[in-house]
């Protein structure tokens, strides 16, 4: 079977463009939780919380024919993908072009604004906002083909659009698709836009966090006094790689991935089932051929949902047993929808490789229906592990989990 491993890494995240700088910001305590004051406008939505990625400009080198079909999402995938192909020495190769590069990538959804147009045909009879283009930055895959359009891929494109899955489901299948020999190389991971739908879709459900005069106490994942999510936005990339073809070109390996797999609840769009959000955890085990022991710390999905969190934690120990050190990164950064998979795994691999992950943010009182787990809370701690596993889990109840090795 053909090895995979990772090459090149990048991000646009609310705490920084770079491991240096997100570090910094996850060691000194930092989280990108701000009030919203332009949400006071939307009448009835209980939440003014979220974590935006109030820096992101597109660069004045991209040229106007390549972003003309993009909305903020797939500008935000095309920015962090530029970055992982720098970091893997790809960006401008011609291999890009070869037809044995690809992408797998993905997003909750589009550029919300885009719809406003075909809505504003449906009501008043005819729109002014509606162009040639509107359709491709409102469409779910919209990252996909932009990233291809972008850089000029030919190979195999796999679009993602599975809510909080998108972005572990394509790193994935991306892998999948080295490991078949389909490809050598694949772009993979995910992008979602901050937008006000996000928070509301949330909302309707009682599930935000309405803390909107303590931005930086909440979210809480995993906490007894939590109450819901933060919406945030962001992007990643991973580099994927045939191993052999890896060390051919002399390139840095960053990890490996080494195991992989996603199921389904078969049971309720927003009940999160326990039993088969385990089994995803251990068919990623055996697909790496490891022990649940060998898991040296989780990267947890942890949304500070009462239901999502302890349906999570149960499954975790059914999979890995009690005791394994597990973090969420969304305290941090929210909830950054199709983002957070690959986010997590970019971050994930930054601390496997330095020995070093940070606690969850806001984590003061382990809910004791979370408790059998080692949560770390409060300071960073030095971890020297082999594989680290990052979950997600989406609403209609599908799951997804890779293990990562380190180099």
């Amino acid at each position: 079977m053909r090895r995979v491993v990772v090459t090149g890494m990048g991000g646009i995240t609310a705490l920084g463009d770079d491991w240096a700088t997100v570090r910094a910001n996850l060691a000194a305590g930092r989280t990108a939780i701000r009030r919203m004051a332009d949400w006071d406008r939307f009448d009835g939505l209980n939440t003014r919380l979220a974590a935006p990625v109030a820096h992101f400009t597109i660069p004045d080198s991209w040229p106007r024919k390549k972003t003309r079909t993009m909305g903020r999402v797939a500008q935000l995938a095309v920015a962090a993908s530029e970055r992982a192909l720098a970091a893997a020495g790809l960006l401008d190769d011609p291999l890009l072009r070869s037809g044995r590069v690809g992408a797998a990538y993905g997003s909750s959804f589009g550029s919300p604004d885009a719809v406003l147009g075909f809505y504003e045909l449906k009501l008043h009879g005819r729109s002014k906002a509606l162009n040639a283009t509107t359709y491709i930055r409102m469409m779910g895959h919209t990252t996909l083909v932009n990233l291809g359009l972008f850089f000029g891929l030919t190979g195999r494109m796999i679009p993602t659009s599975n809510a909080c899955t998108s972005g572990s489901q394509a790193i994935g299948f991306a892998a999948e698709s080295i490991r078949l020999g389909a490809a050598d190389v694949m772009l993979a991971g995910g992008a979602e836009e901050l937008d006000v739908t996000d928070a509301a879709v949330f909302d309707t459900l009682f599930a935000t966090s309405t803390r909107n005069d303590e931005p930086e106490r909440t979210p809480r994942p995993f906490d007894r006094d939590r109450d819901g999510l933060v919406i945030g936005e962001g992007a990643a990339t991973l580099v994927l790689e045939e191993y052999e073809h890896a060390r051919a070109r002399g390139a840095t390996i960053f990890a490996e991935l080494v195991g992989f797999a996603t199921n389904a609840d078969g049971n309720h769009v927003t009940q999160p089932q326990p039993e088969t959000m385990g089994r995803a955890l251990t068919l990623a085990l055996e697909n790496a051929g490891l022990p649940a022991g060998a898991i040296g710390f989780v990267s947890g999905h942890g949304t500070a949902t009462e239901g999502g969190d302890i349906a999570e934690a149960e499954a975790t120990r059914a999979a890995l047993g009690d005791g394994v050190p597990i973090h969420s990164l969304k305290g941090h950064f929210g909830h950054s929808l199709g983002a957070c998979g690959a986010i997590e795994a970019w971050l994930g691999i930054e601390m496997l490789r330095e020995g070093w992950v940070c606690p969850t943010a806001n984590l003061t009182n382990v809910d004791p229906r979370c408790a059998g787990l080692d949560h770390i809370l409060g300071e960073a701690r030095r971890i020297e592990a082999e594989h680290f596993l990052s979950s997600n889990f989406a609403f209609g109840g599908v799951n997804s989990a890779l293990v990562f090795r380190r180099m």
